[in-house]
């Protein structure tokens, strides 16, 4: 993507459609986000057909004209925003399967509030937001073939640099990630390019690299915080990955 210059054209809008709802927008004359919180219906635009359901945004271009309609008996919760973009923002295809709902949430919830606070830095965060939701978008649009467990495997991952010095087992990952020991490990490879061991040794490294050179803590405290009962072992593994001795970087 561009770096992307953008100006807010209407107020972040949460709306619930009313149940006899249903959308045949007027040829648009800026952009549009558009993002599915809850319900089910469906989106169409120049003959492609989108099944709506929570996770589904879509950032339509001026020229557009989107049309909806929806289930009245799960009737649709969406978010948007009409903003202007040099240059244009959006995606081809239009829309994407945004998989991480509650940061989605947590972006339009955050557009809302900084919006309606009315001054220079409320607005600047509705940038921010917007900015980072055609980033989602984006993301979606162009690699489509990521699953929920995609996520989970992610959510792992964090987790092992969040507490990398924790007594983590490959089971306990795959367990956490609902998959089987061998699926969680061939879909951890096949996003980060090596094992869920190797990820966890790599983690420890990285912040021992942060003890070591920003706080006060000794090697071998160092080494006892990230769960190395062997010093030298711990020395030799830090060593390998980052070309020095903990004590060069102490």
């Amino acid at each position: 993507m561009h770096r992307l210059t953008l100006e807010i054209r209407s107020p972040p809008t949460f709306w619930r459609c009313e149940p006899s709802w249903s959308w045949t927008s007027r040829v648009l004359s800026d952009h549009l986000l558009w993002c599915v919180l809850d319900g089910r219906g469906s989106l169409e635009l120049d003959g492609e057909r989108q099944e709506l359901h929570r996770g589904v945004c879509a950032v339509f271009q001026p020229g557009d004209a989107p049309k909806a309609t929806h289930d009245p008996h799960r009737r649709l919760l969406v978010f948007g925003m009409h903003f202007d973009s040099s240059p244009r923002a959006a995606t081809e295809p239009r829309w994407g399967e945004v998989m991480d709902r509650e940061l989605l949430g947590v972006l339009a919830r955050t557009s809302d509030a900084s919006y309606r606070r009315d001054d220079a830095l409320g607005r600047r965060q509705v940038e921010l937001c917007l900015e980072h939701l055609i980033g989602l978008i984006w993301d979606a649009a162009h690699n489509p073939g990521r699953r929920a467990t995609d996520t989970a495997v992610d959510e792992i991952a964090r987790q092992l640099r969040q507490d990398p010095g924790r007594d983590w087992t490959v089971a306990e990952m795959a367990r956490r990630a609902a998959l089987s020991r061998a699926q969680f490990t061939r879909r951890f490879v096949a996003q980060f390019e090596m094992s869920p061991a190797q990820y966890l040794i790599q983690s420890r490294i990285d912040r021992a690299h942060e003890l070591l050179t920003e706080t006060g803590m000794t090697v071998t405290q160092t080494a006892a915080a990230l769960g190395y009962t062997d010093v030298p072992y711990f020395s030799r593994q830090y060593k390998e990955r980052t070309g020095r001795s903990p004590s060069q970087d102490r």
